[in-house]
Parts: structure tokens; sequence; C-alpha cells
């Protein structure tokens, strides 16, 4: 038990300080626990060889990632990813295949085991690239979920090739592999029957997996909510997840694939939310671990032992399998920002690989030894893929993020107003404007967006509204309001200060995400800055008010005393804010801050605001 105990400390003592520095440097989580692992592992040897066993187990949270992913997703919505599923998919498993086959048959290896490498480092990460794409926001662009379409299709494509490795077979190489190599499935029922049999079993386990995901789940799910028992939910919820992965397992199919689908199944359940709630933490701490346990596995006495040859094998996978993908991303013309993003993303073997070296080893496919520097290879370009997607979102996207989408349009039109954003802000301000009869130029540089909306008639142009020869045409010089409401922040504050220098007879009025951000707005010279959220808010805390049995009228009062109050602080206390403050500075901005809360306390209690309650009234 000690020694658990102490095995559990080590590897989440490595992952509590080394994730949040490295997600602190921008790298994200990923290599953090990546990290994490070389340092327990080969650096300090804290942990051993018991890393890898822990590795199948920490590969369930890859598992509970794809039914989580396939909660996201409707049936439909699956249909109509088709193209790319089996277009891209499947065009990019058999071309990198072939490719690395033939360089493998180029440097001498035989033909069969040449066949096997190829099918093993055709497929991805699922884990990494699945995670860093959602940790970067970049999982709903046209480049995260072409590289999701690229990676469900890989995970299907393990059953027909854990299907043809045993084909490939060396009788020679029997009892070749080393044991840390080999993964075998002792509680399969698919043992010595007919292939008829096989394949009518995998279709009956596929068919209860989608028919009782439909029929029992929510009946059962209903009978456990009412239970009220949160902590029977979550086993239940667990319960599902396993029970599926254990039913794959059986039958000799894929786990993931298999929650995939009940969870695509449950997308259109009413305990959606709550199931997704329930997995998320265990799938959270599962790959983390598993990521550790890839860092923790690389064995640097291979990598050292011929560091050239090791090296130059790893950088020849990513780019080979880099030259395909892009090759891919143009023909099924994705944009050149999203086809960076698919090409940087997938250049890597996956996890999946180390399961099928074993299973080429055990079936006497791939020698011992090579499979040893093969999964080096592996884990070495897994180790590199999160720095690849650093490098896209840090150097390529602000080079090509504007430049690679079209011309901006001619804008033959001026306005009494321009309005740079038409986004969910933009719209509701150009609607009000326009059905006033206010004359409006609208500038965004979301070519969607642009397209969207003039199917529904409203005029807009597309182009980067920070640009000054579109303000220009626009025409910002003889406008009388111009009005920020874009997503950008950063930008959002250069327009302001760019218009508020060159034009200042025009009047500017900025949507504000925060109070920092209205206030580096007011530094830069805006006339007027909206809080997005604020008007809301406050609107939906007095419903709250009323529902608790307060008069209407007072609290609408209340509302209004609160709202001149919020501004004359907010007033008071940008004399004290600063962008980058001093220790001092801080320390007095956050007591002023306090003494404005209690303010509004005391003002409120002394109006007697809060008095007229139901009892009152009755």
């Amino acid at each position: 038990m000690s020694g658990l105990l102490f095995q559990a400390f080590i590897y989440l003592c490595a992952a509590v300080i080394a994730v949040p520095i490295v997600k602190r440097l921008g790298l994200g989580s990923v290599l953090g626990y990546l990290i994490a692992g070389i340092i327990i592992g080969p650096l300090t040897g804290l942990v051993g060889a018991e890393a890898r066993e822990i590795r199948h187990f920490a590969e369930f949270g890859i598992v509970m990632m794809l039914f989580l992913v396939g909660l996201e997703l409707e049936p439909r919505m699956l249909w109509k990813m088709r193209a790319h599923l089996l277009g891209l998919g499947g065009v990019q498993v058999l071309i990198t295949t072939v490719l690395i086959a033939g360089v493998c048959l180029a440097l001498g290896i035989y033909w069969s085991v040449a066949l096997a490498i190829g099918l093993i480092f055709s497929l991805s990460s699922t884990a990494i690239v699945l995670q860093s794409l959602t940790e970067k926001g970049l999982a709903r662009t046209e480049g995260g979920r072409s590289s999701f379409s690229v990676l469900l299709f890989q995970d299907i494509a393990v059953i027909p090739i854990l299907a043809l490795i045993p084909l490939l077979a060396f009788p020679e190489l029997a009892g070749s592999g080393p044991e840390n190599v080999v993964h075998n499935n002792p509680v399969s029922l698919m043992q010595g029957i007919p292939d008829w049999e096989y394949a009518l079993v995998m279709l009956g386990a596929v068919s209860f997996v989608l028919l009782g995901g439909y029929f029992l789940s929510r009946p059962l799910f209903r009978f456990i909510a009412a239970s009220r028992l949160q902590e029977i939910f979550t086993a239940s919820a667990l319960l599902l997840v396993i029970g599926i992965s254990l039913l794959m397992t059986l039958v000799n199919l894929s786990p993931a694939l298999g929650t995939f689908l009940a969870g695509v199944v449950l997308a259109n359940s009413e305990f959606r939310h709550e199931l997704k709630s329930d997995i998320e933490p265990f799938k959270g701490i599962l790959l983390g671990l598993f990521f550790i346990t890839v860092g923790a596995g690389i064995d640097f006495g291979i990598l050292f032992d011929d560091f050239t040859t090791v090296l130059s094998l790893t950088m020849g996978v990513i780019m080979l399998k880099g030259l395909v993908l892009f090759g891919l991303a143009r023909l099924f013309r994705l944009e050149p920002s999203d086809g960076w993003l698919f090409t940087l993303g997938l250049a890597q073997a996956g996890e999946f690989g180390f399961a099928l070296l074993g299973y080429s080893v055990q079936n006497s496919v791939i020698p011992g030894d090579l499979a040893k520097t093969l999964s080096l290879i592996i884990a070495l370009s897994m180790l590199l893929t999160p720095a690849l997607l650093t490098l896209y979102e840090k150097m390529i996207m602000p080079r090509i993020g504007i430049s690679d989408k079209r011309d901006p349009d001619i804008i033959d039109k001026q306005g009494t107003v321009v309005i740079a954003g038409i986004g969910r802000f933009g719209q509701v301000v150009n609607r009000l404007l326009v059905a006033s009869d206010v004359s409006t130029v609208v500038l965004d540089h979301e070519s969607a967006m642009i397209d969207r909306l003039s199917q529904l008639g409203i005029k807009s142009y597309y182009g980067d509204a920070s640009r000054p020869e579109l303000l220009h045409a626009a025409g910002i010089e003889n406008a009388k309001v111009f009005v920020v409401a874009i997503d950008d922040r950063d930008r959002a504050v250069d327009m302001v200060e760019y218009v508020h220098r060159h034009y200042p007879r025009v009047k500017i009025i900025a949507r504000a995400f925060d109070v920092n951000h209205l206030y580096l707005l007011k530094k830069a010279g805006v006339d007027l800055a909206i809080r997005e959220v604020f008007d809301a808010s406050l609107e939906l805390g007095a419903e709250v008010l009323k529902m608790l049995g307060l008069d209407p009228l007072k609290v609408e009062e209340m509302a209004r005393t609160f709202r001149q109050h919020d501004e004359a602080g907010l007033d008071k206390l940008y004399d004290l804010w600063d962008e980058n403050p001093d220790i001092a500075r801080n320390r007095a901005f956050i007591a002023r801050a306090k003494e404005h809360g209690e303010t509004l306390k005391e003002m409120m209690a002394t109006d007697q605001l809060l008095l007229h309650d139901r009892t009152d009234r009755e």
C-alpha cells in the first residue's frame, strides 16, 4: 500500500508542479504532462517499468474523451461529416501507409514488416490533438473539424488493421518480443471462431450499443435520477462507459469507438449535460496520467545510443505525414490557416501505435528490437506535437490569419455610423440603427459571417476594420459615430486609439468585455464603453429580487440606484487604475474597490430599499 501511495504522490506532484509552469509559458497543458513524465521517469528514475502498465489503465481516458466528443455530436451532424470522414480520413491513411511502407522497403525492410510499420504510423494521436485543440479554442475551426474527422476514421481503421496484422506474420520471429511490448487480450471471446461468426458478433455488439443506448439508457437514467443521489448517477455514468468498453474488448473492437457511438446516440438525451459533468473530471485526470506515462516511457538509452538516426527517423515521419496532410488540405480546399493547423496537428504518430506494436510483436510480425525503436519514435513525435501547435498559434497564425482570406470587399457607400464587427453584439446595434433610418457601414473580417448575413438581407463588407484604408473607404472622416463591436480586445483598443487620434471629431462607442478592458478603452480615448453583459446581468438580478417577493417598482428603483452608484464608483477607481501597477498602487485600487462595495450596501440600507418584502405588502 505504501508503495502505491508513493507512486501516486510522485505522479500527482509532478503534474501539479510542471503543468502550471508550462501553461504559464503559453505552451499548453499536454506538453506540461509530457515534461513531467520525462522528469520523473528517464531523468530522475522516480518511476520505472510500472509506467507501461499504468499507461494501459490511463488509456481509458481516451475512451472517456471520445464518449464526451460523441455527446457533442448529433447523428445528423455526424452524417454531414461523411465526406471528410471517408475522404480526408480514408485517403490520409491509405497514402501515408503506402509512402511509409515504401520508405521502409527502400531501407531494406521486408515487405510485410514495412506494411505493418506503414499502417501503425498512419495513425495520429487522438488524445493529444483533441486535448490541445480544445484547450487552444481551435476545435470548432474548419481545421479542427477536419482533424477530428481524420482521427475518427483512424480509430475506426484500427479494427481492420488488427485483423490484417496476423496475416503478415513471420513464424521465425515467434517469441522474439520483449515482455514490456506485448499487449495481450486474455478476455477476448473471438478466439478460434469462424470469420462469418466473427463478423456477426461484431455487428451484434455495435447494434447493441446503438439500440441499447437509444431505448434502454433513458429509462435507466430516469430511474437512477429519481433516487436524487448524485454519487449513484456518477457511478451509473462510469458503469455505462466501462461496460461498453468491456463489451468492445470482448469482441476485439476498439473501446473508444464503442463509447463514441454511445455518446452520439445520447447526444439528444435530456441527461447529456449531467453525463458530461460527471465524466469530465475522470477524463481529465486519466488523460493527464496517460501523457505523463508517455513521457516517462521514453527510453533515452536507445535515443542516445543512436541519437542522429532516431531523431532523423522521427522528423522524417513528421515531415512525410505533414506533406500528405498538407496536400490533402489543398485538395479539399481548406483555407491556408486551417490547412496548417490540420497539417501540424496530425503529423505525429498516435497512442494506438503502442498497442499495435505490441500486437505485431505478439503475432511475430515486427522484431522486438525494432519495436523498441519504433515505440521511441512514436513517443518523440507525440512529445513534439504540442510544440508544433504552439508554433502554429504563435508564429504561423499571426502571419496568415488575415492574409489567407479573400480580398477586402470594395466599399461602395458611406454612412453616418461605421460599425466594426457584426457578431452577436454588433448585429443588434446595426438592426436598431437601420430600423431607425440611420445609414450604417459595417465591416467584419469573418467571411462566413458576412456571407450568412447577406442571405438575410443584411449588408456588410468583408475587411479588417483596423486597416486605415478600409476605414477611409467607409467614410470615417465624415461619420458621426464609430462603433467598435469586435471580439478581439487588443484590436478594439488599437482601433479606438487610432480613430481618436486621427478623427477626434468622431464619437467612439465601444464594447467592453470587463472593467479592465473598459479602462483600457477609456485610456485609448473612447467616448462611451458599454460592458457587454452588465445590462443583462442587472436585469436578471432585478428579476431574482422580484421572484423573492420585492415590489417591482422598488426593484426598478434599486436597479437604477445600483447602476448610478456603480458607474460613479468606476470613475473614481479609474484614478487608481494602472495597466502595470506597482504593489502599493494595486493595494490602493483593491482597497478603494472594497470601499466602493461597502458604500453601496450602506446606501441601499439607508434608503430602506430592501425592507419592502412580501410580508410588508400583505
